[in-house]
């Protein structure tokens, strides 16, 4: 990564915290158009539809209800909410076994007093919830400073439900090690590559030694006795999965993959159609201006596509 796409991306992952910046944006008519390649929509029923789609192409959903840093009790419950709610209708209307979904513990609450034993509850109820309704739940990563509540909530979790799902980040230094401790029977876990501005101290900052730090950590997760769910876009990273899980006798379907919605889509398919277990994060809701600016700042690609909708090119 170059002095002036790491000087973007800050700029980028900065412009994501701010409020001010999300309502100029909101006034711009084409925002909503170009949003709607990575956010299928604000409700249930958007999001449905993109479900569907994405089944109709052998690809599976991991669905996240967009929110953070939640400031009252009473937002983190309207949170829980929604996902029982989606549970709900994932069950009803059939698409519980093509469809999982991931929660924010900030989302839940993490961050207001007593927010670790709030998180927990709100997280337990929708385990249950997806239980029930014959799916999965997976715990999202956020920045480094909650890494360490996020995953004694993740071990929590796990002692009344073994399938929730974890998150780690290549990019932090610490994360080879976690891989090891948490690559065991049935732990399912998501290696992301990370999408926080994060201090050198704590994360690697190149885009050579992230996607180092990445093919290391998917080394040892495949090399367990886990369920590893690799996701990436980026090509060297796709290859290198394919090379690390037949290395490991991994046969399609012991793993998967995991991209993003409305992020290489012809890509999500090829793999499908080799018989790959391709996942998609599927996101939605009101609250999407931190999620679509992330996006922005991961590739320029994304932030291309965003100007060249904005002045109409």
């Amino acid at each position: 990564m170059s002095s002036l796409d790491g000087l973007l991306r800050n700029a980028l992952l900065a412009a994501a915290r701010s409020t001010r910046l999300k309502t100029l944006a909101l006034r711009l008519p084409v925002t909503a158009a170009v949003v709607r390649r990575f956010v299928p929509g604000e409700t249930v029923d958007d999001c449905l539809v993109a479900v569907r789609a994405l089944a109709a192409d052998g690809l599976t959903a991991s669905i996240d209800v967009l929110g953070e840093d939640t400031t009252s009790p009473a937002q983190a419950a309207a949170v829980r909410d929604g996902y029982l709610d989606l549970l709900t209708r994932l069950s009803t209307e059939g698409l519980a076994g093509t469809a999982e979904v991931s929660v924010k513990l900030t989302a839940l609450g993490l961050g207001l007093p007593g927010g670790r034993e709030l998180a927990l509850g709100h997280a337990g109820e929708i385990c249950a919830a997806a239980a029930a309704a014959g799916t999965t739940v997976t715990v999202d990563m956020e920045d480094h400073t909650v890494t360490d509540q996020t995953l004694g909530v993740l071990a929590e979790l796990r002692r009344e439900h073994p399938d929730a799902g974890g998150v780690l980040q290549a990019y932090l230094h610490r994360t080879l090690d976690d891989c090891a401790l948490l690559a065991g029977d049935g732990s399912r876990i998501r290696l992301c590559k990370g999408a926080y501005a994060e201090p050198a101290e704590v994360a690697h900052q190149t885009r050579e030694e992230v996607s180092t730090a990445y093919v290391a950590c998917a080394r040892v997760l495949l090399a367990g006795n886990g369920y590893p769910m690799l996701a990436t876009h980026d090509p060297e990273m796709i290859a290198a999965v394919a090379d690390l899980a037949a290395q490991y006798g991994r046969e399609p379907g012991s793993y998967e993959y995991q991209m993003l919605y409305g992020i290489r889509s012809d890509e999500q398919r090829r793999l499908a159609a080799m018989g790959e277990s391709v996942r998609v994060y599927v996101p939605f809701g009101t609250d999407w201006w931190g999620y679509f600016v992330r996006r922005l700042a991961e590739r320029p690609a994304n932030l291309l596509f965003f100007l060249r909708a904005l002045f109409g090119r």
